[in-house]
């Protein structure tokens, strides 16, 4: 899409781009992810600019990499360089010890260390400097995620102007969670800089609105649908809610290539009579596997004649290895592996089978083309992106998908989705089951509505739809309650 008018400047904590050194030298590989995908092309129509970390400190070199790939990627990228303090404080500090696990309703495993907070700021305000120094005066600046909430605020110390919108992937935390936080009213402060704020559901914004009200009561909200404002008394605040999802055409003509299909076949005869339950999450305490596991362990008591009939093929990527608590949860993954594995395993069949990999896109589309079941069970997510890839690429239509209904795509796919507390072994162990026995008629009718459903809203729709809500000065097409989430007790 092109969109006439002011440049768009994408702001994210970390560029597009991974930088590697081999043994010739350094290089620049694209990034990869949904995110990448859909605001690129609106990079190239606007002439635009990302900013981000550079995820390292050779300021000569990557410089001369980063002119490299801009003029390969068609619009510019701008670094951020942060020293191995900074990056301490600021990413694996406050970002992932502090923010992470508390608006993912974890708040026991919070470090409410002080000095985090300070170079969350600082770091902050480093982002704020490149950012007044790259934008033009009617330049839209779009800032990407919770390692950025106070960029906004220090934008506008600086004297920027400029329209600023921003979003939060991940969820945001009821008001009885969020005022744990000991810089609570600073970060509603900070994010009520912006112009335009959008989370992933309507659960989120209404989180945040109880927080607002909490905390700035004199602020009046107004107007009522997708999109609210907030009246501060001087300026107006568009709060929206605008559900991230996945490039649904690339993923569904992918699936189907000879190279997906045959990898699929080849995984199939390795797991012949059988249905396949997929599970592909990335190593973190949010995505709720060792619960999964036990919940996988108790349908197998429960109901005996699962016992060589289902194969659990758990795929996790590795993830934060250095962080102490990220390799204990690993230890205990692989311990419930190994006791699930040794308590039910038979002449011929293994209950789990569990890779500790990064896959590659052919491999993981094989592997969504495979299974009959996907088992996605968050304990919370902003919305989770792996249910609807599988969702794209079960091209035959007949697979079951069971979701957590913690996770942000449960707003949008409850209708075909079998909805589960990930908390509940019992519940979960039951949908397995359930989903096992059910017939092909109802798993085509479910996974028909969900294909629709993320055919319907794709990537490339949720960057449209964020741009308009920006830029539209009539929000009326904005005030209509949408059918996807009326009715849902979220």
């Amino acid at each position: 899409m092109t969109i006439d008018g002011p440049r768009l400047v994408a702001v994210s904590n970390r560029l597009p781009i991974k930088i590697v050194k081999d043994r010739e030298g350094w290089h620049v590989q694209p990034g990869a992810g949904g995110l990448v995908t859909a605001l690129a092309p609106v990079l190239k129509n606007r002439r635009g600019i990302w900013i981000g970390w550079s995820g390292g400190s050779e300021e000569a070199v990557l410089s001369e990499l980063l002119a490299q790939a801009s003029k390969m990627s068609g619009y510019d990228l701008y670094p951020v360089f942060l020293s191995a303090d900074e990056v301490h404080g600021y990413y694996y500090g406050f970002s992932n010890e502090i923010i992470w696990p508390l608006f993912h309703d974890l708040q026991t495993r919070c470090n409410f260390c002080p000095a985090y907070w300070y170079e969350y700021l600082r770091v902050n305000r480093k982002f704020a400097e490149v950012i007044s120094r790259t934008i033009g005066p009617e330049d839209f600046i779009w800032i990407h995620d919770y390692h950025l909430f106070s960029c906004a605020s220090f934008l506008r110390d600086i004297g920027v102007e400029n329209k600023i919108g921003f979003f939060l992937h991940i969820p945001f935390p009821p008001l009885d969670i969020f005022v744990k936080l000991p810089w609570r009213s600073q970060v509603i402060e900070a994010l009520l800089k912006y112009d335009l704020i959008g989370f992933q559901t309507r659960r989120d914004r209404r989180h945040f609105l109880d927080c607002v009200h909490r905390f700035f009561p004199e602020i009046r909200l107004l107007g009522r649908g997708t999109i609210v404002r907030l009246d501060t008394g001087d300026r107006e605040i568009r709060v929206g809610t605008f559900p991230i999802s996945i490039d649904f055409a690339s993923f569904e003509a992918d699936a189907g290539s000879k190279q997906v299909a045959d990898c699929a076949w080849f995984l199939h005869e390795k797991l012949p009579d059988r249905q396949v339950i997929l599970g592909i999450d990335r190593l973190d305490y949010t995505k709720g596997i060792p619960e999964r596991f036990r919940s996988f362990r108790l349908a197998l008591k429960r109901y005996p004649e699962l016992c060589t009939k289902v194969s659990l093929v758990q795929v996790v990527v590795p993830s934060r290895e250095e962080v102490g608590e990220y390799r204990r949860l690993k230890a205990e993954i692989e311990q419930l592996v190994g006791a699930i594995n040794g308590e039910f395993t038979t002449s011929g069949w293994i209950p789990i089978h569990y890779l500790y990999k990064s896959l590659s896109r052919r491999d993981l589309l094989a592997y969504y083309r495979l299974a009959e079941i996907a088992l996605v069970t968050p304990l919370k997510d902003g919305m989770n992106l792996v249910c609807k890839e599988y969702c794209a690429c079960n091209l035959e239509g007949n697979g079951v998908l069971i979701l957590s209904e913690f996770a942000g795509a449960a707003a949008q796919l409850k209708n075909g989705a079998v909805l589960v507390n990930p908390y509940d072994e019992e519940g979960v162990s039951e949908a397995i089951y359930n989903s096992f026995c059910m017939d092909v008629e109802e798993r085509k009718r479910r996974m028909l509505k969900m294909r629709n459903q993320i055919r319907r809203r794709d990537i490339f729709w949720w960057v449209n739809t964020f741009l308009q809500a920006a830029f539209s000065r009539d929000l009326a097409a904005f005030q209509e309650v949408e059918e996807d989430y009326e009715g849902f007790f979220y």
